[in-house]
């Protein structure tokens, strides 16, 4: 599997990465969505130089032009909830993509013990597409997973992308090991060390999905 961290290198992901961590920042949602979609408009745009193009020829009020277009089929999936800010960034470049959504959370049991549960699934076919999964936090990998399966029985795509904000080293193994390697790119723009008890990442920037929508019951 290609990993692409852009923590290995400076980027304009690096300043929205640091406004996303910085808890004096977190309190603005608006800036907190805008910094996710903004990361995934960057994620995008690295991804399009993955695919392939057709030549076309387009007429102008002059004179025709050859033109490139994108050959590949692309879907565009998400995770509820916190990966919807993410996915308006991939969509304002792939603006003619497919898109999917899954519904994926954590039912807890105990404090610590939970299972992740998948409710719901809306995905056009998939054969044969670059399938791009974006969700901004990857804390153990599972959440991916089970969502990807899910997407699965909607067709074999060609190739996917995993992209995520935050991935933790284990979630980084965790997909290695369980996505097919020939087949999977992984996107992230950090990688931390470890989870904590709560399966939360470390460093991290807490829960994603209550910083950008609220903090729900």
């Amino acid at each position: 599997m290609k990993i692409v961290n852009f923590d290995n290198y400076s980027s304009l992901i690096s300043q929205y990465m640091a406004e996303l961590r910085d808890v004096n920042i977190q309190s603005d949602m608006m800036r907190f969505r805008r910094n996710l979609e903004r990361i995934g408009e960057i994620m995008a745009f690295e991804i399009s130089r993955t695919l392939r193009y057709d030549v076309t020829e387009i007429t102008t009020p002059l004179a025709p032009a050859r033109c490139h277009t994108i050959a590949d089929s692309v879907v565009l999936a998400t995770i509820f909830r916190a990966g919807l800010p993410f996915h308006q960034g991939f969509l304002s470049f792939f603006d003619h993509a497919e898109n999917a959504f899954v519904s994926a959370y954590r039912k807890y049991k105990e404090k610590e013990n939970f299972d992740i549960c998948i409710e719901y699934l809306a995905s056009p076919r998939l054969d044969g597409k670059v399938l791009i999964i974006a969700d901004p936090m990857l804390a153990t990998g599972a959440s991916m997973e089970l969502s990807y399966r899910a997407l699965l029985t909607k067709g074999t795509p060609a190739h996917i992308h995993v992209c995520s904000v935050v991935a933790s080293q284990q979630a980084v193994d965790y997909v290695a090991r369980t996505f097919p390697a020939d087949r999977t790119t992984l996107w992230v723009a950090a990688i931390d060390p470890e989870i904590n008890a709560h399966s939360y990442i470390v460093p991290g920037l807490g829960d994603a999905g209550d910083l950008a929508f609220g903090i729900k019951e």
